[in-house]
């Protein structure tokens, strides 16, 4: 207890350390720094795209089980983003199945690589 001038009593507070916790994630975006946009900006960043001829394109063609069901994946291309959709779409209407191109890889439903080589061969394309 501590004496004033005044003899008044003043009780002093007990000092104790609170327990710190650390966040172990973070949830949200905080919107007022400029961290809360930083994961957003390394995804959208990435490398330069050189764009190469058919000719200069070396292919490899993989096969991946999704939910059980085969998907056939060819890449990496090198092409701009409107030649590689229409590319997907021309060999998607010649396989009579669906698929999707996603960064510089293209993805079809089902088992068709044998296909897919005979395809985008033609086209000009080369496989490893």
């Amino acid at each position: 207890m501590e004496r004033t001038s005044t003899s008044k009593v003043t009780t002093k507070a007990l000092e104790r350390p609170m327990a710190v916790k650390k966040q172990l994630f973070d949830l949200g975006s905080s919107l007022d720094t400029s961290k809360g946009w930083e994961f957003e900006i390394k995804k959208t960043v990435s490398k330069p795209l050189e764009i190469k001829l058919p000719e200069k394109h070396f292919l490899v063609l993989k096969m991946e089980k999704r939910l059980g069901k085969p998907v056939s994946i060819v890449g990496p291309f090198f092409l701009t983003k409107e030649a590689l959709n229409a590319l997907c779409s021309l060999v998607k209407k010649k396989l009579g199945s669906g698929g999707t191109c996603k960064e510089e890889w293209l993805e079809f439903q089902g088992e068709c690589r044998e296909k897919l080589r005979v395809l985008l061969s033609s086209e000009g394309f080369r496989f490893k």
